[in-house]
């Protein structure tokens, strides 16, 4: 995959998470707020004010997230983004993320 390619699908995908949690908030299911600066989504969680980070590495082509959880590398293969250690995908394991840190279920993507 190229470099443009990538950033496109990275785009996408930030904009994807930051949609859905906008509308999670919207709907009064969590209390968070999402900014960016550029290839950086920052997830701040209003009532304890712990966040966490996902952003884009283009010399890498991947994603990575940080959370009180630890720090996860995402590259994407057939159509998904899985994590480079343990083959976990991209929603599944921040929707984990997310709720741990919101304190409710929380299912994105």
């Amino acid at each position: 995959m190229g470099e443009s390619e990538f950033m496109a699908q990275a785009e996408a995908t930030l904009s994807a998470i930051a949609a859905a949690l906008d509308r999670l908030n919207d709907a009064d299911e969590l209390d968070v707020d999402c900014s960016r600066n550029g290839n950086v989504l920052e997830i701040e969680f209003i009532d304890n004010g712990s966040k966490i980070i996902v952003n884009s590495q283009a010399a890498m082509s991947e994603l990575w997230v940080a959370a009180r959880s630890g720090g996860f590398h995402y590259k994407q293969k057939d159509g998904l983004w899985l994590n480079t250690r343990d083959g976990s995908e991209l929603y599944a394991s921040l929707s984990a993320m997310v709720s741990a840190q919101a304190g409710t279920t929380v299912v994105l993507g």
